[in-house]
């Protein structure tokens, strides 16, 4: 859930392989967080053959390199979106349907900088995830 790139790319720091493109095939225009599991679901189902270890060694260096964005899922599992922003952003998720909308919040990163300098911290690195209902959900309750 930090900064993020609009379009995949490959990453700079990764060799350029078949398993990582086809992850990034897999995930390109996904408007929707999956997981791992979901995405190598997907690779299958389209006949392309990679490990689940891979899937996952794969998305977590996009999601390093910031071409991903994540989120955690009510259980604790980490979902994979391409990135929408070229900027540092946060996340609002539906804790019902799981739809997330990014976020930018005008001064918050001043605010925590300086709060961090404050308290004698450097090199500051923060997530915001805010959780609710979204509208659809909120109508259904």
């Amino acid at each position: 859930m930090t900064t993020g790139k609009s379009t995949p790319q490959s990453p700079a720091r990764q060799r350029k392989t078949r398993q990582l493109e086809a992850v990034l095939s897999a995930v390109r225009g996904m408007t929707d967080f999956q997981s791992a599991a979901e995405i190598f679901t997907k690779l299958q189902l389209n006949g392309t053959r990679v490990g689940l270890a891979t899937v996952y060694r794969n998305l977590a260096a996009l999601a390093e390199d910031g071409v991903l964005d994540t989120v955690k899922s009510a259980d604790g599992t980490t979902l994979y979106r391409e990135c929408e922003s070229s900027e540092h952003h946060h996340h609002l998720v539906c804790r019902s349907c799981g739809k997330t909308e990014e976020f930018h919040l005008k001064g918050l990163e001043e605010t925590l900088n300086e709060m961090g300098r404050e308290m004698g911290f450097s090199a500051l690195s923060h997530t915001v995830e805010l959780t609710g209902l979204c509208s659809k959900c909120s109508a259904k309750k």
